[in-house]
Order: C-alpha cells, then structure tokens, then sequence
C-alpha cells in the first residue's frame, strides 16, 4: 500500500497573498510536486480544497493505514519545497511505523510540522499495534 500526500489547493501563495497568476499557492505547490510523482511510486498524491490551517501557507497531510500521519505547512511554493515534501513522504512511506529518524528529514520539512496524529485503530476494533 502506497503513502498518501493531500496537497490543500486552496491554500494561499503565502501568508500576505492568496493568488499569483491566478492561482492559489496550494495549485502552484500540487503542480510541482504532481510533475515529480513519476520518480516515487510508493506515494499517492491527492489534492483537497482545505485542510483548515490557513495560518500557515501551502499545507499538506501524510498518512497511510497503520502509520502515523502528519500535517505540514508553512512552504512556499517553490521547487525546492516540492522535492523536500516528496524525499521526506517517500522516507515515509518506507518506514514501517511512519515515523523518520530525524538525521533523515530533508532540510526543507524542518521547521514546518505542524501536528502528528497517532495511527487510527483498525475498522474490526483490534489495536493499530
């Protein structure tokens, strides 16, 4: 089963602007990180339209069946951000627990954890342990 990137789309350019060229900064950051798919098959990307945390810019989930889930924000919709988002959720996605030693964390998702949600018990009731 592969990882799963939500990337918000309505998320704006940054804190002080919504649109640039007519785009939100959450499209501008889903496209980037849409053109570098083809080099992590072990990660499924998604867009939504608001994951609620417009006080960061460019906010994005990570999350798989079993493993902890993530949300970040605070990115600018840059190159370089996409590739740091894609390294860090395809270190994930290797990971059995979710979780990354941090010595493994790109420099670019350093700073922009915003929360860490515990892995939801399975639908039968049995623990997620």
């Amino acid at each position: 089963m592969r990882a799963t990137l939500i990337i918000c789309d309505t998320c704006a350019y940054s804190v002080e602007e919504k649109t640039r060229g007519g785009q939100t900064g959450g499209q501008w950051l889903a496209a980037l990180i849409e053109r570098l798919v083809p080099a992590a098959p072990e990660v499924e990307i998604r867009r939504h339209s608001c994951l609620m945390g417009c006080a960061h810019s460019c906010n994005v989930a990570l999350s798989q069946p079993g493993k902890i889930s993530y949300v970040l924000g605070g990115f600018r919709p840059e190159s370089a951000a996409a590739e740091a988002i894609l390294a860090f959720a395809r270190a994930y996605a290797d990971s059995p627990t979710g979780q990354v030693p941090y010595r493994q964390w790109p420099q670019g998702v350093k700073g922009h954890f915003i929360a860490r949600i515990p892995p939801l018990a399975p639908a039968d009731g049995a623990s997620a342990e």
